[in-house]
């Protein structure tokens, strides 16, 4: 059964465009434990996600991505040269994960404020105060509504 996620990456990252270019990525450095346990434990092959660019102005839903590869070890755990290394994890006993995404739909722009004002979409996690994971459930819904708001036909998707 599909499920629908939203992923936040900061644009001066790794942005949309790089995704779309790239066609598909890795998603490394996931320090927080139920990110972590979220991509580990939940996140299958052919889920949908909302890409998101955080610590912007305005935050915003840039596209729609889907779940290329269930959850592996992340790598770059293991590298000292990495930003994202943990001296604490191993090949053996690994304790960050990752999956990989591909670039799936185009999508007008859905913005932080134009999310918020939308009362259909109460109760989503990203709206509520203090939601700062980087991987996140959304329900069908509410992932409907915010492909609906950045024009996504969703006949066209799935």
């Amino acid at each position: 059964m599909t499920e629908y996620w939203l992923m936040k990456s900061e644009p001066h990252v790794y942005p949309w465009d790089q995704l779309v270019e790239d066609g598909s990525t890795h998603w490394d450095g996931v320090r927080n434990y139920q990110a972590r346990n979220i991509m580990r434990d939940k996140m299958s092959e052919g889920d949908f996600v909302l890409f998101y660019h955080s610590n912007c102005k305005p935050p915003h839903v840039a596209g729609i991505a889907k779940v290329s590869k269930e959850a592996y070890p992340d790598f770059t755990a293991h590298d000292p040269e990495s930003k994202y290394f943990d001296p604490k994890s191993s090949s053996e006993n690994p304790r960050w994960m990752m999956v990989d995404i591909e670039a799936y739909r185009e999508m007008t722009t859905v913005s932080l404020p134009e999310l918020r004002s939308n009362p259909s979409l109460e109760g989503m996690p990203l709206l509520q105060k203090g939601q700062r994971l980087s991987v996140q459930p959304v329900s069908k819904d509410h992932f409907e509504i915010i492909c609906k708001m950045g024009g996504v036909n969703l006949s066209a998707v799935g």
